[in-house]
């Protein structure tokens, strides 16, 4: 499975990177044939990317985690750890552009939502570019969470909403 192959290859490019003191760079040169599907865009292949929960959130424990403005960021992993992903996520996906600034390592599941902050499972390199974009996925993002935060919808159905396919996480919530 990918994830399993990115947890070895952040691992090792983490070691390698502490070593040597490069920067992560990722060129033309470097592509490869692609595991996993651009045919889903803007969602991430689901056999690449399943998404992974956060044990810590629960429904009894959103008051004290999701709810809590500025939690996410204690949660939030570097960018160094993140960056290693991305590049491999970039790959794995056989995107064309390689520019790491033209993505967003993305977590499926929001850490908004108690998605677990680390897991490759649940981080991809989502394009910044197309229709819709990253920059659409965090506005959902937001509008679930409020709705779990303020009792319209619980923590289970914004996650399986959101994790099925967030370009309809809204409608299928009745949120939107």
């Amino acid at each position: 499975m990918r994830f399993i192959t990115r947890t070895s290859t952040a691992a090792a490019a983490a070691l390698s990177l502490a070593v040597s003191g490069l920067i992560l760079g990722v060129s033309a040169g470097t592509a490869q044939a692609s595991t996993c599907s651009r045919a889903y865009l803007p969602l991430p292949d689901a056999y690449c990317t399943p998404g992974a929960y956060n044990p810590n959130v629960t429904q009894s424990t959103i008051g004290s985690t999701i709810c809590v403005s500025g939690w996410t960021s204690t949660v939030r992993p570097s960018t160094s750890y993140t960056n290693t992903l991305k590049a491999q996520g970039i790959t794995d996906y056989g995107y064309s552009d390689t520019n790491m600034s033209d993505y967003e390592e993305d977590h499926l599941v929001p850490l908004e939502l108690g998605g677990a902050p680390k897991d490759p499972a649940n981080l991809w390199p989502e394009p910044h570019y197309g229709s819709p974009t990253a920059y659409t996925k965090d506005g959902v993002e937001t509008k679930l969470k409020n709705a779990v935060c303020d009792g319209r919808i619980t923590l289970s159905a914004a996650r399986s909403a959101i994790r099925t396919n967030w370009t309809t996480a809204l409608q299928v919530t009745g949120i939107g």
